[in-house]
């Protein structure tokens, strides 16, 4: 059958402007050969439709962009199967450099094995050192040295200290003066598992919920308008684009509300084997309807399309209403790591 073909064979376009985010498949007349048309098919997330014609991102490849008068079927399809698998086997270091990459600052700046990190004041995790293995200095000077770089920039001295990865008298040290903490929590788990628990049961609040995702490659200002990190500072603003939108492959969710303001969003980054979720915000008013599972069972369909096979997410310690709904994904925790701030002179 055609794609987007009816039962009787005749290829018909089922699918419209409203499907922009959800996956399809489409077939377009490609070319003219010997007076006889060329059809060719691709299956993925349709990024765009406008007068400029449509975007498909495939499972693998640059996206496929097309006029819309070539296209001469199309329809929804579903999420992408994803298969089971084990969990990769990356250690506590190398996930979190993955994490690194997938939240990548506006200024890094190496000093051994350490990365001095700084985004205008954008979240902890991209104005912070990430301290993994040795800087490469004695310990005191690696410490007045990252001290100078923050307050050149404005910003204090913040550490992201990892367990295990980080060097142990850097921890004895930051006690030693006195640094404050922050614990955080990293969690993993099968993105099958992650996707089939996101379905939910026939009937359970995220079983419908997640018919009415929608897929970006960029976060748009009703996507911006839901997420609360964002503080109205046109210097923040501009680094939390930057950051939002970087890494290797970045995809953004919403569930769409009434007049476009969504009532969900989320984020993923895939990096190889693994795939990041983070920036899940629900609108108060919509909450305990499943979006938030929802949002996440699209987007590890996306990453498991991909290749990805493993989610990780990094989760504060006290947020107990986040942990409780991970728990129930089945996300269990791979290692911690806390935030220290050097003492202010």
């Amino acid at each position: 059958m055609a794609a987007g073909g009816t039962a009787a064979g005749r290829p018909e376009v089922r699918i419209d402007r409203s499907d922009v985010g959800r996956r399809v498949s489409a077939r377009r007349l490609a070319e003219v050969v010997d007076d006889r048309p060329v059809f060719r098919d691709v299956i993925g997330v349709l990024t765009s439709w406008d007068d400029d014609g449509l975007t498909v991102a495939p499972r693998g490849g640059a996206p496929v962009t097309f006029p819309e008068n070539v296209l001469v079927a199309g329809k929804t399809v579903p999420l992408f199967p994803a298969r089971r698998a084990p969990l990769p086997g990356t250690g506590p270091v190398e996930l979190q450099r993955i994490a690194a990459r997938g939240w990548p600052a506006v200024e890094q700046q190496r000093l051994g094995g350490w990365t001095l990190r700084a985004s205008a004041g954008f979240t902890r995790r991209a104005n912070s050192v990430q301290a993994l293995g040795d800087p490469g200095l004695p310990l005191p000077q690696a410490l007045e040295t990252v001290r100078k770089w923050y307050e050149e920039r404005g910003l204090p001295a913040w550490f992201e200290v990892t367990t295990p990865g980080s060097p142990d008298d850097l921890t004895a040290e930051l006690d030693r003066l006195g640094a404050a903490y922050s614990p955080t929590l990293v969690r993993t788990a099968s993105l099958a598992a992650l996707a089939r628990a996101g379905r939910g049961r026939p009937g359970a609040p995220a079983a419908e919920a997640w018919r009415r995702v929608r897929l970006s490659r960029t976060a748009g200002p009703d996507w911006m308008s839901l997420y609360r990190r964002v503080t109205g500072d046109p210097a923040v603003e501009a680094a939390a684009r930057q950051v939002l939108h970087g890494g290797p492959s970045v995809w953004f969710a919403d569930v769409p509300g009434p007049g476009g303001t969504p009532l969900a969003i989320g984020r993923c980054v895939i990096d190889g084997d693994w795939a990041c979720f983070g920036a899940v915000e629900v609108a108060p008013h919509a909450r305990r309807a499943g979006l938030a599972t929802a949002l996440m069972a699209v987007l590890a369909a996306r990453a498991a399309e991909e290749g990805a096979t493993g989610g990780y997410l990094q989760v504060e310690a006290e947020n107990s209403g986040a942990i409780t709904l991970y728990d129930g994904l089945g996300f269990t925790t791979s290692h911690t790591y806390h935030y220290a701030r050097l003492p202010q002179r």
